[in-house]
């Protein structure tokens, strides 16, 4: 018979779930859906521990987004070939992309802290609506390139630790990056004043309160259809990211595209601390060194892909091996440049603050507020 699972309150969780119970109560609703086509039960994780000596330990991971290069170049073979390798056979893993796993992403972080998904990744943005703290470091037009963003992470990943393992108890693991989220539309812009009247794709509040405040409406569309939604004219722009579009077709839909870097799309990667802590010492290790190699390489994709991906939307000559579009680039101008000042201390960053409250005030003032040169006030 498998060890049974500690109750919740032992982790701390007692208070927590009071507060919380409809959210949980729906995100148990969609794990009974999607728990045959994954094999994720609550649970699953403690009974596999009572295995025989010699039997690998089983991992069931829930990975990003899937049809994009970080899931399938880097994190599906991590998981499915690495791990194995770098555990002697010790470790086996199954990776599922949580956007076709039948999990809701916004659940992600009630989902991990029960322990339903003991091996999880995130989308900053997405959670956010549940902890809008989470998505500090990457709000809209904060990091206008590569070099901004790591420096970013860098100073706030000490409390997004703390965060996420003082009230989810979640043990952080790794922070990824996608390609810079830019802006995609149908018909002729010059700068982003120029997006009042239209309808643009968002994936998260921030975004939206970006556009809002351009006088764009914004309109959250999944990922997967954003293609569609430019296709039938739900929207006339899409945000998302330089290769990542590409990937999808949306090149084919759309005619004029702009380098300035709206978000990144973070994501982390965590574990349920029970789970984690019931994992050999070992293996902890192992598993803790092989997912910060597994951050490096998808960080410094991202930053190539970024690239490659407007040179392939915009038909260069340093494509390389992508499928080359003939897009219209918007190039940036010092007007933009001042308005993408402007919104964040004017517009994005209060209302960031109007969400998160007091406690996020300090946070940013005592990690990114000196780094980029705004105070947070309440």
């Amino acid at each position: 018979m498998g060890r049974r699972a500690k109750p919740l309150h032992h982790l701390g969780f007692a208070n927590a779930m009071h507060r919380s119970d409809s959210r949980i109560i729906k995100a148990l609703g969609w794990v009974a859906r999607a728990g045959a086509a994954l094999g994720m039960l609550v649970g699953s994780f403690a009974a596999s521990t009572a295995r025989a000596e010699d039997a690998p330990i089983q991992l069931k991971i829930v990975g990003g987004l899937a049809g994009v290069s970080q899931y399938a170049k880097f994190e599906e073979p991590f998981w499915m070939h690495e791990v194995p390798r770098l555990t002697n056979g010790r470790v086996q893993a199954e990776i599922h992309p949580f956007d076709r796993s039948g999990l809701p992403g916004q659940e992600m972080l009630q989902l991990m802290r029960l322990g339903v998904v003991p091996f999880g990744t995130a989308l900053l943005a997405v959670v956010s609506g549940d902890e809008p703290e989470l998505n500090a470091v990457d709000l809209p037009i904060l990091n206008p390139d590569m070099a901004s963003l790591r420096r970013t992470v860098d100073l706030y990943r000490d409390h997004l630790h703390e965060t996420l393992l003082q009230k989810y108890g979640i043990e952080l693991l790794g922070i990824y990056a996608y390609p810079a989220q830019v802006l995609y539309c149908t018909k002729r812009f010059t700068n982003l004043q120029d997006l009042a009247g239209r309808k643009v794709r968002t994936s998260s509040v921030g975004q939206s309160e970006m556009m809002s405040a351009l006088g764009a409406i914004p309109i959250v569309t999944p990922f997967s259809e954003t293609v569609n939604a430019v296709k039938t004219g739900v929207v006339d722009c899409a945000i998302t990211g330089t290769m990542s579009g590409g990937e999808i077709g949306l090149p084919d839909v759309t005619s004029y595209i702009s380098p300035m870097a709206i978000s990144w799309g973070l994501s982390f990667f965590g574990a349920n601390r029970l789970a984690w802590d019931q994992l050999p010492p070992d293996i902890r290790s192992t598993l803790r060194s092989g997912i910060h190699q597994l951050e490096r390489s998808i960080w410094d994709a991202a930053d190539r892909e970024t690239a490659t991906g407007l040179a392939c939307d915009v038909g260069s000559g340093t494509c390389g091996d992508g499928k080359v579009f003939h897009m219209n680039l918007v190039r940036i101008t010092a007007e933009d440049e001042a308005l993408r000042k402007q919104l964040l201390t004017k517009s994005i960053l209060p209302k960031w603050i109007a969400r998160c409250g007091s406690d996020c005030v300090a946070a940013w003032n005592g990690t990114l507020g000196t780094e980029v040169g705004i105070q947070a006030v309440q």
